[in-house]
């Protein structure tokens, strides 16, 4: 529920500071549930797959090659709508990435 509702700020001082003749409001993406951008992209990748009958929770398998958040995002979306997912790394994947795929549950 929370993906795709994030706080907007208006940078009143920046553009002020830069003499920029426009507004300029900026995101604060730590509000989605993983603090990426790539939340939005993994809930729309895998309610698309859904509308067109291509996935089904509970029967369907997802399988993300993944290399930073939305690999994350993904797994995030998936479990909650009660899918699997497996996630592909590459050796060199961060440390800390790895261990939070395997606590949520890739």
């Amino acid at each position: 529920q929370l993906i795709g509702w994030t706080p907007l700020i208006e940078l009143k001082r920046i553009a002020g500071k830069e003499g920029v003749g426009a507004r300029i409001v900026g995101k604060i993406e730590a509000y989605q549930p993983l603090c990426s951008v790539k939340d939005r992209s993994a809930l729309r990748m895998i309610e698309d797959a859904e509308e067109k009958g291509l996935i089904s929770p509970g029967v369907t398998t997802l399988v993300e090659p993944t290399s930073g958040n939305l690999g994350l995002g993904l797994v995030l979306i998936a479990l909650s709508k009660g899918y699997r997912f497996v996630a592909v790394m590459p050796g060199q994947y961060s440390l800390d990435k790895q261990i939070l795929l395997r606590y949520m549950g890739a």
